[in-house]
């Protein structure tokens, strides 16, 4: 197998993509922001080149163009099988809407006591923005954490349409 990263920069900052190359062709293990804690290690040995993501970095680009309201990519199958059917709830909400933890907890088939393993699952997830995790809010309306910082969740959904943008 291969390992494949590059970085892209967008109106968030720059953007950390690694993917992997298999007999089964190219999938994207993570997107995440440097220097954050949960931003993907690039060990020493991968491969620096920005071709092989071409695919998903227009599609970032028209994301934030504002022509692009979902992705089509193949992610590389990681985390467990509670956390994939979480992700898999991600990908369903609609571009321009958000939910709650508690309503993904719902969908995947847990109680209120599972909220804080539905928040875990979320905050897991390796694939930033394709998998729009900045979508689930608080059951209040508050913004909670987000891997790239709540000030970038809160400009994701502005640029979605979910919040008004601020006048100063």
């Amino acid at each position: 197998m291969r390992y494949w990263t590059t970085t892209t920069a967008g109106p968030l900052g720059d953007l950390l993509l690694v993917g992997e190359e298999s007999g089964d062709g190219f999938t994207l293990t993570s997107l995440s922001m440097p220097g954050r804690c949960e931003a993907a290690a690039v060990p020493p040995g991968w491969r620096h080149d920005a071709a092989p993501f071409t695919d998903v970095t227009r599609q970032l680009a028209a994301y934030f163009a504002g022509t692009l309201t979902r992705f089509d990519y193949r992610p590389t199958p990681v985390g467990t099988a509670f956390q994939r059917r979480v992700w898999q709830a991600l990908e369903e909400i609609p571009h321009g809407t958000s939910t709650t933890y508690g309503r993904i907890a719902e969908r995947v088939g847990v109680d209120r006591q599972g909220v804080q393993a539905v928040g875990a699952a979320i905050g897991a997830n390796p694939l930033l923005l394709v998998r729009p995790c900045h979508r689930v809010i608080g059951a209040d309306g508050s913004m909670r954490g987000y891997a790239g910082g709540v000030e970038r969740k809160v400009h994701l959904l502005t640029h979605e349409g979910v919040l008004q943008p601020m006048l100063l």
